[in-house]
């Protein structure tokens, strides 16, 4: 008698860091990926497409495009950029970096099961952060910091953040005690 091979379908944990901007998401997702963890960044579907367009990735430029693309292909449309790469991906949890509406996370709870974890700073670290990283898109004033956080909500960033399963708060911790709260959640969660 030969024996058969039972397969078992496991879906993939998606695991959604969503956050205000400068509120440490990119900076938990760099020690993740030191950590093995695959990422997939929406705000780097957009560069992409800003690239493929040859704007220049200023935060103005990309905030217009983020919003044509929803307009365009409804709000859900910036995770649709990254769905065919986290459904060709043989990990098993994946690490979304900077969800910020409910459709974004419609699009991923139809390749995997999905987590949200935010991550939480006041507006005043926020600024400080983001005027450290100096991204291209990062804004160099508080008027065009309070203008990039009012976008960021006018498209659910503060529901999808009142949603999370987990909550970090990021202030007076190191990143090692960062990193390792979110690795502590990751882990509670794929029991």
């Amino acid at each position: 008698m030969q024996s058969k091979l039972k397969i078992i379908y496991m879906k993939k944990l998606i695991v959604c860091l969503t956050g205000m901007p400068g509120a440490g998401k990119s900076t938990v997702v760099m020690k993740l990926k030191e950590h093995g963890y695959e990422i997939f960044n929406l705000g780097d579907g957009v560069r992409a497409e800003a690239k493929r367009r040859n704007l220049e990735p200023t935060g103005k430029n990309l905030g217009k495009l983020m919003l044509e693309l929803r307009e365009k292909n409804g709000p859900g449309a910036i995770a649709q950029l990254i769905k065919d790469p986290i459904q060709n991906s043989s990990e098993r949890i994946i690490i979304i970096d900077g969800v910020r509406s409910i459709p974004e996370i419609d699009v991923l709870t139809d390749i995997g099961d999905v987590k949200l974890l935010a991550i939480k700073a006041s507006p005043t670290t926020r600024f400080n952060f983001l005027s450290l990283r100096r991204r291209s898109d990062d804004p160099l004033s508080k008027e065009s910091f309070n203008e990039r956080d009012n976008r960021e909500l006018g498209v659910g960033l503060g529901k999808t953040i009142d949603l999370a399963d987990e909550t970090i708060e990021n202030e007076n911790v190191t990143i090692e005690q960062l990193v390792s709260s979110a690795i502590k959640i990751f882990q509670n969660w794929i029991k």
